[in-house]
């Protein structure tokens, strides 16, 4: 059964108005909240939709409201309950299976589902599915022109190594008329795991440059309070997917005083590489505040020093004002990742971003060196898993006299402005349609 709503916000987009408008179905397999993919999703729908679009969201969201999508309208699609997923993680109401664990007949039951609910709202100029596997199946399967984000998840840990999985995404991106990646990493483990495939156009994911940015620490920590006194119970911290019970106060203590601050946030799992900071972390003077959640928290609170709060997951509406108070974010992951957002959010935020040296990764640090003093460049990045480097970077980092620490918050922030907002992004995800002559 389907829902439909209305979106949220009716602020001004930077977004350049395109001529013609045209009517979006975006089709997104999943919830809305958290990162990476569904943050993804949100600022595509909001920032066509403000540009003068018709854009309609199809998701597993059941509060979209609680979403600024610019006006979008939102569908539920009925998927009877299944939800393939590329990580195990919970989901209330669903019966939970990796996506290489589902039988073909259930993940082709899946597909027609969604690709049904689509061709309810067709015609349409643009069907713009998120996922190699599964929404590549789904844009071809709705009948309608249709273009597919990779975003790295589904190629890495559910594709890679399973011949019928890459055949199944090879034949449904042949029908595709664009295929987006978020960088040259990406483009390359894309080739990897499903084999060649024409008009694939790299365009890095955006960040909301008005949302993250530099604030007085006062107002920083005023903010993130503030929020944090809005969260929703958590007895005992039962439900993993809300902030712990808490945490205003636990905050308000932890960061109190002027003392170095350093920030991690994102999943708590193995591959993210946090073991990997708290370990540098023991030859560093810092304080260091970790946000997410995920199966690999209890293993690394015993391992984290006195000095390393646990937070659970926070929002976005925190972690604006967080990354504000933040003097330096580490992304340690030891796994290929799409694009750093984590990195750029935080680099839009005036908190320079360390990370480690690969994959998607490797491009931000590249934009970060770009605008680097010279002498400051080597503390953009650090050797995968090498946890002394990183502790010798992030104290060095920390202890920048005021005019370098000042030259390197600037030059992040303008690396973020400069390639990575979400105005330019929107942009170019729709010129392949709207210019077809444009180069991707």
């Amino acid at each position: 059964m389907e829902s439909i709503s209305a979106g949220c916000g009716d602020a001004e987009s930077l977004v350049l108005r395109f001529a013609p408008a045209v009517k979006i179905l975006l089709w997104h397999g999943y919830l809305l909240g958290g990162t990476g993919s569904n943050v993804y999703t949100r600022a595509l729908a909001r920032e066509w939709t403000r540009a003068g679009h018709e854009v309609t969201v199809f998701s597993q969201e059941p509060e979209p409201e609680l979403y600024d999508l610019g006006g979008a309208r939102t569908v539920r699609p009925d998927v009877a309950g299944l939800l393939p997923v590329f990580v195990l993680d919970r989901y209330e109401g669903y019966e939970v299976k990796l996506v290489q664990d589902c039988t073909r007949a259930e993940l082709d039951a899946w597909v027609e589902r969604n690709a049904a609910a689509l061709r309810e709202h067709l015609p349409a100029d643009l069907v713009f599915a998120n996922h190699v596997l599964l929404g590549g199946p789904v844009g071809a399967a709705s009948g309608a022109r249709f273009a597919v984000k990779a975003h790295g998840s589904e190629l890495e840990y559910s594709m890679r190594g399973n011949e019928p999985l890459s055949a199944w995404a090879r034949e449904a991106l042949a029908r595709a008329e664009a295929i987006f990646v978020g960088s040259a990493h990406i483009r390359d483990v894309l080739d990897d795991v499903v084999g060649h495939v024409d008009r694939v156009h790299e365009v890095p994911p955006g960040v909301d440059i008005d949302e993250w940015r530099p604030r007085p620490r006062a107002e920083a920590l005023a903010g993130l309070l503030a929020e944090a006194r809005l969260d929703p119970p958590n007895p005992g911290n039962a439900n993993e997917r809300l902030p712990d019970e808490g945490n205003a106060e636990r905050l308000a203590a932890f960061l109190e005083g002027d003392g170095p601050t350093v920030v991690y946030f994102g999943k708590l799992l193995y591959n993210k590489g946090v073991h990997v900071l708290l370990e540098a972390l023991q030859q560093v003077d810092a304080r260091a505040v970790i946000v997410g959640f995920g199966d690999y928290r209890e293993t690394l609170e015993a391992a984290a020093g006195p000095r390393s709060l646990f937070t659970g997951p926070l929002e976005h509406r925190h972690l604006v004002h967080l990354l504000a108070l933040a003097d330096a974010t580490v992304v340690p992951s030891i796994f290929p990742e799409a694009f750093g957002m984590v990195a750029a959010e935080a680099a839009a935020a005036g908190s320079p971003p360390l990370v480690a040296r690969h994959s998607g990764l490797a491009e931000i640090a590249d934009g970060l060196e770009q605008e680097y003093p010279p002498h400051l460049r080597h503390l953009a990045s650090f050797a995968t898993g090498d946890a002394a480097e990183l502790g010798s970077k992030l104290s060095e980092l920390l202890a920048l006299p005021g005019p370098d620490r000042t030259a390197v918050r600037e030059a992040a922030r303008k690396a973020t402005v400069t390639r990575w907002s979400w105005a330019g992004v929107a942009r170019r995800l729709l010129e392949p349609f709207i210019y077809p002559h444009a180069d991707g």
